[in-house]
């Protein structure tokens, strides 16, 4: 992973997992629905603050995408928001298209019996 040009401020703010990396969930900025989790580190999170498209850290590529690149499923940044503890951020977005891989509307369609 490349040098930050995250400013300062905000990344002393963040608490990074012993990968570098902090938990981004992105949410729909008019409805709040939840629509995935990604990862970020501190240059993912400065290109997304520039840019306004959501930039993650791919884990399994270990490389950045931009949401949307090869799809066209963009993620237009609204707001970024960390919570209290520093270790989670929470995306505000206009979804274009699908936010799952898989072509769902979100990431979380698989709901999990309760009492089981």
């Amino acid at each position: 992973m490349p040098d930050s040009t995250l400013d300062p401020a905000i990344a002393q703010q963040l608490k990074r997992d012993e990968h570098g990396l902090i938990a981004a969930i992105a949410r729909r900025h008019d409805t709040g629905e939840v629509l995935m989790l990604a990862w970020m580190d501190d240059e993912a999170l400065a290109r997304t603050l520039r840019t306004g498209r959501a930039t993650y850290w791919s884990r399994s590529r270990q490389a950045y995408w931009v949401k949307g690149e090869t799809s066209g499923h963009v993620q237009h940044v609204k707001a970024v928001r960390l919570d209290c503890d520093g270790d989670a951020l929470l995306l505000d977005v206009d979804q274009v298209g699908a936010a799952c891989h898989t072509g769902e509307p979100t990431c979380f369609f698989t709901e999990l019996p309760l009492g089981a």
